[in-house]
């Protein structure tokens, strides 16, 4: 390997390191509101991503708490009201939520 492609992954792994820190500076708020026929819906906002991140976000979310959802105006809306496992679920994906 020559010292050029020891330079690119150093500063791909900077890059990468980079990437988790902006996660970490996020503080994310996490909310219920009732909307029609009472029915409780999580709300995930305080997002610094690009909208196609945060819809892979919400995938993931989606799939581990098992409920359907949507991304609204940069935030993450998940049917049901999940405030007891999002926060640990950010979390583990080095994201700062404010309880």
């Amino acid at each position: 390997m020559s010292n050029d492609d020891d330079e690119l992954d150093d500063l791909l792994d900077e890059l990468d390191s980079q990437g988790d820190l902006d996660a970490s500076q996020q503080v994310l708020s996490i909310r219920t509101e009732s909307r029609r026929y009472d029915k409780p819906v999580t709300i995930v906002e305080g997002f610094d991503l690009e909208t196609s991140e945060i819809k892979s976000l919400a995938s993931e979310l989606k799939q581990s708490v098992g409920a359907g959802g949507t991304v609204d105006d940069g935030r993450i809306e998940l049917q049901g009201d999940h405030r007891d496992r999002v926060p640990d679920l950010l979390r583990e994906r080095g994201y700062e939520v404010r309880e």
